[in-house]
């Protein structure tokens, strides 16, 4: 269900109190006035001002049984998102109560207020084919989009970490109509005008500047989501993630967990979902020049931990896939003009992959690998052979994986066996996990 406020601090319900009062005197149809929702901000001249949050309102009305709103004149396109309603569109307040039978004169047509903003901008899909000379990388990015998993991608500048992430969307399949409107209620609620119902995963890419606030979310009497929030259904990229204060990155570690972040004030505590793909890219060090071939790194020892450690070691373990790119070189760069794999190619095997998955998972609350517990994967009918876990059961035994970090080299197995085709993980598919996570060769 989407998300919504259990209490509003703002003007939503002004016209509802307008109404309500006007019923009161016998003024209006009393069986009207309770069937139906009452939405919108009411101005001193009595016409109706847009409000924010008017898709996952109206979703609630209809989950309770109401089948005629109204709201106004600017939020109609977003109300009529939500099907099995009866919407009407009002400028004013005595147009609301000459639907509730109020025996007034003829308003006319006062003007109505609009929205200023501009209509839902269609980004445009970006072609995994661009992507040269980084087949290691794009094949990362197919196991990432496959299973649901969040991916680092680590290298100088120049080496394609914003292309790729950029590119990730394109193929991931589309959002089905629960997920849809859940991330178009969140959208709401963030006060972006909506005119359709968006099936593309969302992708949200906040400056490393950002406060906690704009990723969390926040507000002082009425909460609205944060990027987090925003990215529910799609994608969060952190670019330059080494430069985001430290509060910033940790602030993550919950809803990466959960799928959800909680927003805590005095006032009130609202709950939003949050189950996204993180993408973080970094470089090397603070010059980008460590390790990279023909240019001199001027940058201290101390200096490149330093800067290394500002990814915590807990989000690192939360983070199931680590590509470090390289710059391309001049001759792949001459030799291909485009790449290997199209993002119509990579989709149609990352649906393949993900149909494989629902219906192994089916029965149960997770459709995708990233979000099935480790202990399912361990334990039961879905444990691996003994031959099969031999690499991974070394690498936690000598101390270079967590059991988090395990279970997420597992659940990377599986989805490594949905792209083959295979029914369930073999060795190959563990080593291949394993190199994914650490870099660790089976």
């Amino acid at each position: 269900m989407p998300p919504i406020q259990k209490r509003w601090h703002n003007s939503t319900l002004d016209l509802a109190i307008a109404v309500a009062a006007l019923g009161t005197e016998g003024a209006l149809d009393a069986a009207s006035l309770a069937r139906t929702v009452h939405l919108g901000e009411l101005g001193l001249d009595g016409r109706l001002r847009p409000i924010a949050g008017v898709l996952p309102a109206l979703h609630a009305a209809r989950e309770a049984g109401f089948e005629r709103v109204v709201v106004p004149v600017a939020n109609e396109q977003e109300a009529r998102l939500v099907p099995g309603l009866d919407v009407h569109a009002a400028a004013s307040l005595a147009h609301v109560a000459l639907l509730h039978g109020a025996e007034i004169d003829d308003p006319g047509d006062p003007e109505p207020i609009r929205l200023h903003d501009a209509p839902q901008a269609v980004e445009p899909v970006l072609d995994l084919s661009d992507v040269i000379g980084q087949d290691d990388a794009v094949a990362a990015l197919v196991v990432a989009a496959a299973g649901g998993h969040h991916l680092l991608l680590s290298g100088p500048p120049g080496a394609g970490k914003t292309m790729l992430a950029r590119r990730l969307t394109g193929i991931l399949p589309d959002l089905d109509e629960d997920l849809a409107l859940e991330a178009a209620s969140i959208r709401s609620l963030a006060g972006e005008a909506l005119t359709r119902l968006d099936r593309r995963p969302p992708f949200v890419a906040p400056h490393h500047s950002a406060s906690i606030a704009a990723l969390v979310g926040g507000g002082s009497r009425a909460a609205r989501p944060g990027a987090i929030a925003r990215a529910h259904g799609g994608l969060l990229f952190l670019d330059e993630a080494a430069e985001a204060p430290r509060a910033v990155l940790d602030s993550l570690r919950q809803p990466l967990e959960s799928g959800a972040i909680e927003i805590h004030r005095s006032e009130f505590t609202v709950r939003f979902p949050a189950r996204f793909q993180l993408v973080l890219a970094t470089n090397p060090c603070p010059c980008g020049a460590f390790g990279v071939v023909g240019e001199e790194c001027i940058c201290p020892p101390a200096a490149i931990r330093r800067y290394a450690a500002r990814l915590s070691g807990p989000i690192r373990d939360r983070l199931d896939i680590d590509v470090n790119l390289a710059r391309v070189s001049a001759v792949d760069a001459m030799a291909q003009e485009r790449g290997r794999t199209s993002t119509a190619e990579a989709r149609a095997r990352v649906v393949e992959a993900r149909e494989r998955a629902a219906r192994r998972w089916s029965g149960t609350p997770w459709r995708l690998n990233a979000h099935v517990p480790g202990t399912w994967l361990r334990q039961g009918e879905h444990r691996l052979p003994a031959e099969a876990r031999a690499p991974l059961d070394r690498a936690l035994q000598r101390g270079s994986l967590t059991l988090r970090g395990y279970d997420r080299v597992l659940r990377l197995a599986w989805s490594a066996a949905d792209l083959a085709g295979a029914d369930r993980p073999a060795l190959e598919h563990v080593g291949r996990a394993l190199y994914l996570k650490k870099g660790i060769a089976a």
